[in-house]
């Protein structure tokens, strides 16, 4: 194993940093490449058809080109779709992102949770049986949110966004019914850990948040047990897939040390 071979963090915007400042954490040194998806952008709001032609196939070619030694789908909706058909067609450990169910349920103490996703991975049955295996005995209260995926990306932009817009996404959550209830949160997307305090500024009551990414990345410190890194950080690599203008996120990329900037 070359020390100098990357890790592949994808995901159709700018959420997967969230998983990637996990993975930086146990992994300080180790060369990444960070994709998003800027031309498929947003899954969300995309048919399970639509994510599971493109992800694998995406994919296939990113590997092709950066030589990978693990790929990080750092993203729920596409890993609650195409995962599986990912995982059957590269030849190399790819770690999914399942929506923190199991953890959320451990926390709670009024066995009432929240499910905060997008729109296609909240209605997915991976949901119904990770409810139905780790959550049996509790509501578990789902809310489909686009909208904050594209407060989650804006913020990363430097534009914070409006406190009502985050107080009308958790009523979301909070107006159905059983979500009066409700004392934890799963963030069951990968952009939505990126605006974690508006969300919690704009609850009604204090909330415990839970996510996937520190699960993440001790899995990916697991699986590369035993393999070099370099004695040094280097310079990672961000990549586009379209030719949109990403200016406004080459300070948040730079701080996550993702220096340049490729496009596919």
């Amino acid at each position: 194993m070359d020390a100098q071979r990357p890790l592949l963090v994808f995901d159709s915007g700018v959420g997967g940093l969230s998983v990637l400042d996990a993975i930086r954490r146990r992994l300080p040194t180790a060369p990444i490449v960070y994709v998003a998806d800027s031309g498929g952008f947003p899954y969300g709001t995309k048919s399970e058809a639509e994510i599971a032609a493109r992800v694998p196939a995406l994919l296939g070619r990113l590997v092709e080109r950066y030589r990978p030694r693990l790929v990080v789908i750092a993203c729920n909706t596409a890993s609650t779709i195409a995962l599986a058909a990912v995982r059957a067609a590269l030849d190399l450990p790819i770690v999914g992102t399942v929506p923190a169910i199991k953890p959320a349920a451990l926390a709670s103490t009024t066995r009432a949770i929240g499910v905060l996703g997008t729109n296609a991975t909240v209605r997915q049955p991976y949901v119904d049986r990770l409810a139905a295996e780790f959550a049996a005995d509790c509501a578990v209260v789902r809310h489909g949110s686009a909208r904050l995926v594209e407060l989650a990306e804006a913020a990363l932009r430097g534009n914070p966004g409006d406190a009502e817009d985050y107080r009308e996404v958790m009523a979301g959550l909070f107006d159905q019914p059983g979500g009066e209830a409700i004392d934890t949160v799963v963030l069951a997307c990968t952009h939505f850990p990126l605006v974690a305090g508006q969300l919690a500024a704009a609850s009604p009551r204090p909330l415990a948040f839970v996510d996937g990414a520190e699960g993440i990345a001790r899995r990916v410190v697991t699986l590369t047990q035993g393999q070099p890194w370099p004695e040094q950080p280097s310079q990672g690599i961000a990549v586009f897939t379209s030719d949109a203008d990403v200016s406004a996120l080459e300070p948040t990329l730079a701080a996550r040390g993702l220096g340049r900037i490729e496009r596919l």
